[in-house]
């Protein structure tokens, strides 16, 4: 197995600096990337975890990395942050993992799903979606204000969509939503995290089982019945979608709703019309990027890139937020949320053979529970100030750990 810890390139180039991690305004990147940006877009930087690498923070180049085969998905834990020791093994991906596998393991195990997620599947789904947004915004009405929209209405939403289309119990969803947390917590030991994908890779493996007994209509069942995958790498794919499945929209959609409160012309003009609707959702996408520090690389081989010689084995860092405030790329004031600005190409599903697969599922999810929040409560506010709600600084995936609104 090749050693993809990062290395020291030679010959001369900048010190390396800490990545910005630190946020100054809650729907904003660090600052520093604008600089980035314009003075160093490629540069070298250290790490939280002390380890030293790369950060590319041009739309452009970002995109040049996650498209060039010449960087593969990074086999060590793909955390910023995470506290692993320098002479940690590094062990390979672990079964049904794709997202951390180059191809051909990746090729092989994605293609069996690509089928699961078109846009045309994705379509035939808004009704059941919209009927469970329906229920969960009854359910709302019913309690009265205020209420925490994250667990009230956010996290329920794709949760049970997700649960539905794997064919995992929601009333699991107490274990699998804890267990995601601490995968997604900067201040997990290496260990934790260890133990709750270990957890969820299990729980799902039981259901894998359970289906090859007894065969059931839905995405783990699909796969049993191909039987092109072992039970492993089965339960891998599962509890890997299911993390990503419920845990990324669930924050687009509290967040996108504090982000839309907190520009109230932006929200008149949705309310004013509707057909703004999905090009409202690509701007949220763009402008809050909720993968908060990017995804990490490593160079397979010496690649010459924004001028700088990145050698075999080093770490590249392609931020997607830094990327995605590009005004090289986005017309007008890309650090504006503009619901009418004309689309281009964001970089909030990634980019390259790794884009996300089911952004066509959030993106369904994210304009049928937006679309009726807004609808059916016209007078929704925060119950808070707003610099009083909770921040998910402290995870992988940024957003709010809870959303308290009144209508």
């Amino acid at each position: 197995m090749t050693d993809t810890r990062p290395t020291t390139t030679t010959g001369p180039r900048p010190a390396a600096t800490p990545q910005p991690t630190v946020r100054t305004r809650p729907f904003d990147p660090p600052e520093e990337y604008r600089t980035l940006r314009e003075q160093a877009p490629v540069t070298p930087v250290t790490f939280p975890d002390g380890t030293n690498g790369w950060l590319v923070t041009r739309h452009e180049d970002v995109r040049a990395v996650l498209a060039d085969p010449r960087f593969g998905a990074n086999r060590r834990a793909a955390r910023t942050g995470a506290p692993v020791p320098a002479d940690t093994p590094l062990p390979p991906p672990a079964p049904g993992m794709f997202i951390f596998m180059d191809p051909p393991e990746h090729t092989r195990i994605r293609r069996l799903l690509t089928g699961q997620f078109t846009v045309r599947r994705m379509r035939q789904l808004i009704p059941a979606v919209e009927r469970i947004v329906a229920g969960q915004l009854d359910a709302m009405a019913s309690a009265g204000g205020p209420v925490d929209l994250v667990q009230d209405f956010a996290l329920p939403i794709p949760s049970l969509v997700i649960c539905e289309l794997l064919g995992v119990p929601y009333a699991d969803r107490a274990d699998f939503q804890r267990n995601s947390s601490t995968v997604l917590r900067l201040d997990a030991t290496h260990e934790e995290v260890q133990q709750a994908h270990l957890a969820m890779s299990r729980h799902i493996h039981e259901l894998t089982v359970a289906k090859r007994a007894a065969p059931t209509d839905d995405i783990l069942g699909g796969l049993v019945r191909d039987g092109r995958l072992t039970d492993e790498e089965v339960a891998g794919v599962g509890a890997l979608l299911l993390l990503a499945g419920h845990e990324t929209t669930a924050n687009m959609i509290a967040l996108g709703t504090m982000c839309l409160l907190g520009n109230p012309g932006q929200l008149a003009a949705l309310r004013a019309d509707p057909s703004l609707m999905d090009n409202a959702v690509e701007e949220l996408l763009r402008y809050l990027t909720i993968i908060q520090f990017g995804l990490r690389r490593v160079a397979l081989e010496d690649v010459e890139l924004g001028g700088h010689r990145i050698e075999a084995g080093a770490t590249v860092l392609a931020s997607l937020t830094s990327g995605n405030r590009d005004a090289t790329q986005f017309s007008g004031d890309p650090d504006q949320l503009d619901v009418r600005r004309p689309y281009s190409p964001h970089l909030a599903f990634g980019h390259g053979i790794h884009q996300c697969i089911g952004q066509q599922l959030a993106r369904v999810e994210m304009k049928a529970a937006l679309s009726a929040l807004i609808d059916r409560f016209p007078g929704l506010r925060l119950a808070v100030p707003a610099q009083e709600v909770p921040m998910r600084d402290d995870m992988l995936i940024y957003g709010v750990h809870e959303l308290p609104v009144t209508w």
